[in-house]
C-alpha cells in the first residue's frame, strides 16, 4: 500500500535538495538535509500541517541553518567543487549582473557571507521564499530580513563597471598594497565591512572589517603567485620552493571594493584541490 505523505515528500525531494545545496554548498551536507527533513516530517502529523511546501521549506532552512553554524567549530569548505585555472583571458564576467543559474562561482562567493545573510539571500532570490516566512526561520522580523537579504546582494553582486576598475585591477592593487606594507592603499580597496576567511591546519579564522584585515594582511607570498580564477572569481595562487601549493586566494569585488577574501592555505585541503602546475622557477615566497 502506497504512503500518500511519502510520496507527497517525494515530490518535492528535488526542490528541497536544491534549496539545501545552495545555501551550503555541499551536495553530501544537502543530501543529510533532505533526510533529516524526512524523519521529521515522518513524526509529524500531518492533519496539523496547512501548507506542506512552506512547511518543508521551513524545516530544510532551519536545519541548514544549524549546519552553517556549526560549521564556525568545524568548517568545512566544498574544495571538491571549486575550479581553479590560470587566468590568461578577458573576464567578460565583470560585465555581466549575477547570472539566473547559480553556477560554483555563486557558491564560492557565499562563502564569505555570514548564516543569516546567506539563508535570506538563497531563500528569497533563488527561490521565491517570502520575508515573512523567512523571517520565522532566522526568528527576526520582516524587516531586519530584508536588510540580510539586500547586504548579502550588495556583496555578491557584480555591478558593470566601465567607468572604474576592473576586478582585477582592484585585486592587484590590494596584492600590491599588501606587499609594500601601504596600510593606507589597503583600506582603500577594501570594503568597509569586508570578511576574511582562513582556512589553516589549526582551522578557520575569520576577520571582519577593513581595519583588521588590513591590519593584518600578510599577502606577500600571494603577490608573487600565479593569477587563477577560483570559480570565475579572480585569485592566485601561491607555491613554496618545492613546488608545493602555499595558499589559494579567492576575492569578491563589488563597486570596485574588495567585499570577501576566502584563502585556503591547510595543505591536506590544498592537495585535494586540482590546482594547475606551479611555474618551472619557483621563488621563495615573499
Amino acid at each position: 500500500m502506497s504512503d500518500p505523505l511519502a510520496e507527497a515528500f517525494d515530490a518535492r525531494r528535488d526542490r528541497l535538495r536544491a534549496v539545501a545545496h545552495r545555501v551550503l554548498g555541499s551536495h553530501a551536507d544537502a543530501e543529510d538535509v533532505v533526510q533529516e527533513a524526512w524523519l521529521r516530517l515522518s513524526r509529524q502529523d500531518a492533519a496539523t500541517i496547512d501548507n506542506l511546501d512552506g512547511w518543508l521549506t521551513t524545516v530544510v532552512g532551519r536545519i541548514s541553518l544549524d549546519v552553517l553554524r556549526a560549521r564556525k567549530a568545524r568548517p568545512e569548505a566544498p574544495y571538491d567543487e571549486v575550479v581553479v585555472e590560470v587566468d590568461e583571458a578577458p573576464a567578460p564576467e565583470e560585465d555581466v549582473a549575477l547570472a539566473d543559474s547559480v553556477g560554483l562561482a555563486l557558491l564560492v562567493v557565499l562563502e564569505s557571507l555570514g548564516p543569516h545573510e546567506r539563508l535570506a539571500f538563497v531563500l528569497h532570490d533563488l527561490f521565491a521564499v517570502p520575508f515573512e516566512e523567512i523571517g520565522r526561520i532566522l526568528g527576526k522580523s520582516t524587516a531586519a530580513t530584508k536588510m540580510l537579504a539586500s547586504r548579502a546582494r550588495r556583496k555578491i553582486r557584480t555591478p558593470s563597471e566601465p567607468a572604474g576598475r576592473s576586478q582585477r585591477e582592484v585585486v592587484q592593487a590590494f596584492l600590491t598594497a599588501a606587499r609594500d606594507g601601504d596600510f593606507e592603499g589597503l583600506l582603500r580597496v577594501l570594503d568597509p565591512e569586508v570578511r576574511l576567511t582562513v582556512d589553516t591546519p589549526d582551522g578557520v579564522v575569520v576577520v571582519l572589517g577593513a581595519t583588521k584585515v588590513a591590519a593584518g594582511a600578510r599577502f606577500g607570498a600571494a603577490a608573487g603567485g600565479r593569477t587563477v580564477l577560483v570559480s570565475g572569481l579572480p585569485g592566485v595562487v601561491a607555491w613554496r620552493p618545492d613546488g608545493t601549493p602555499l595558499s589559494v586566494v579567492a576575492f569578491t569585488v563589488a563597486d570596485g571594493r574588495i567585499v570577501g577574501i576566502a584563502a585556503v592555505a591547510d595543505p591536506v585541503k590544498l592537495a585535494s584541490m586540482d590546482l594547475p602546475d606551479p611555474p618551472e622557477t619557483v621563488g621563495a615566497p615573499g
